[in-house]
C-alpha cells in the first residue's frame, strides 16, 4: 500500500503577508510552518501502516514549494513519513489551488499513484480547502472531504465517518481515493529523535518543471484561473446618533427618535 501526503508549508497565522501588487503571498522573510491541517493526514497515514504491519507499505510525502519547504518534508519523515519529495520551480510560483492541484497531480502520477491520498482539511493560508478535491478531480478519483475518522481499509475499500452539520456520514469508498481530514481524525504524535536524525540525512529529491509531464501553459500565475484583483482592510464605521435623556420629557423624545429611526429602515 502506499500512501501519498500533500504537504504544504505555511507562513506563520499571524504573518500572513499578501502583497497588493501582484494579489500573491508573501513568503520571503516570513516565518514558515508545516499547515497545522496537514499534521492530521500526516498522522493518519502513519498509523495505517503500522496498522498494516510487515509487508510493502509506504507513506510518501510531497510538497510544492519553494526550497525551505524542504523543512516541512523532512518534519514529517522525522514523525514517521517513509520519504518525501519536494516539487520546487520558479515557475511554478503563483499558482491557485487550480495550478497546484494539477500540478500536484503530476508527481503523484510520477511517484506511480497511489492507493490512498490523505490531506489537511484546508491550508491555513488561503482557507479555501480546494487542493485535495482538485487533485482527486485531475486522477478522476474518488473523494471523501471532512473525513473524522477511518474505521478500517480491508479489500479495497476504506469506509469513513464524514462530519456534517447534523453529525456524520458513514461512508464505503473504493480505492484508490482521495480523502481530507478534520482533527477527530487522528492525534499528531512529535517527531522523534531517531525521526529527526533520518530526515537529517535523508537525500530529499527536488522535482522541477521539466521533472513532470506538464503543460507550461498551465503552471504558475499564467495557468491560475483565479486572481486575487484588490486587497484592502475595511473601514469600521463608528459614527452615530447620541440621545441623552436627562428628564422624563427628553426620555419620551428619545423613544420617539428611535422608533422613528426603525421604521425608517423597515425594521420594525
Amino acid at each position: 500500500m502506499r500512501i501519498i501526503v500533500p504537504i504544504k508549508q505555511v507562513p506563520e497565522t499571524s504573518a500572513v503577508k499578501m502583497d497588493p501588487e501582484t494579489g500573491t503571498m508573501v513568503r520571503e522573510g516570513v516565518e514558515a510552518i508545516v499547515n497545522p491541517l496537514d499534521l492530521y493526514a500526516i498522522e493518519l497515514a502513519i498509523r495505517l501502516c503500522e496498522q498494516a504491519g510487515e509487508g510493502d507499505h509506504e507513506t510518501v510525502g510531497i510538497s510544492m514549494g519553494p526550497p525551505k519547504a524542504a523543512k516541512a518534508l523532512k518534519e514529517a519523515v522525522s514523525m514517521g513519513i517513509t520519504r518525501a519529495v519536494l516539487i520546487s520551480d520558479r515557475r511554478f510560483a503563483g499558482a491557485d489551488t487550480w495550478a497546484t492541484s494539477y500540478v500536484l497531480k503530476a508527481a503523484i502520477e510520477k511517484l506511480g499513484g497511489a492507493d490512498l491520498i490523505l490531506c489537511g482539511e484546508r491550508a491555513t493560508d488561503g482557507d479555501t480547502g480546494q487542493v485535495g478535491p482538485g487533485v482527486a478531480a485531475f486522477l478522476d478519483l474518488p473523494v471523501v472531504s471532512y473525513v473524522s475518522r477511518l474505521e478500517y481499509v480491508r479489500d479495497g475499500v476504506a469506509r469513513v465517518h464524514r462530519l456534517v452539520e447534523e453529525g456524520y456520514e458513514v461512508l464505503d469508498v473504493q480505492l484508490p481515493a482521495v480523502l481530507t481530514v478534520v482533527k477527530e481524525a487522528s492525534d499528531p504524535r512529535l517527531p522523534t529523535l531517531r525521526g529527526k536524525q533520518r530526515a537529517r540525512a535523508m537525500d530529499l529529491p527536488v522535482w522541477s518543471v521539466d521533472d513532470l509531464d506538464v503543460d507550461p501553459a498551465r503552471l504558475g500565475l499564467q495557468g491560475s484561473p483565479t486572481r486575487v484583483v484588490k486587497i484592502f482592510h475595511p473601514k469600521v464605521a463608528r459614527a452615530c446618533e447620541m440621545l441623552v435623556a436627562s428628564d422624563e420629557q427628553a426620555a419620551a423624545a428619545a423613544a420617539d427618535r428611535v422608533v422613528a429611526f426603525l421604521q425608517q429602515r423597515e425594521l420594525i
